[in-house]
């Protein structure tokens, strides 16, 4: 193990939060949503999705099942969330297309 910070994915706080409107939830129904009320509080929802602070694995795990996606879509940078959340089946992301 490094001493340095790993890089957080530069898309992985907007992600989270397109999840949770697209579930049209407030941040704290996320919480009770992701089920992980004993591992962070309320306030932690919202530095997730300011890309203050990264989510534990578990907690992106969970994220990657309430949006129904692959755990990738959520950390590849190169992956796009499906359209429509949460998908309507286990979603493995859409390669962005370089511009």
């Amino acid at each position: 193990m490094g001493t340095k910070p790993r890089a957080m994915p530069e898309r992985l706080a907007d992600k989270l939060r397109q999840i949770r409107l697209a579930l049209g939830l407030s941040q704290a129904e996320m919480l009770s949503r992701l089920g992980v009320q004993d591992l962070i509080v309320v306030k932690q929802i919202s530095a997730y999705e300011l890309g203050k602070r990264e989510p534990s694995l578990i907690v992106l795990l969970s994220y990657a099942r309430a949006a129904n996606v692959i755990a990738d879509v959520l950390i590849d940078d190169a992956l796009d969330l499906p359209a429509k959340l949460p998908s309507a089946t286990k979603h493995e992301g859409v390669r962005r297309r370089k511009t």
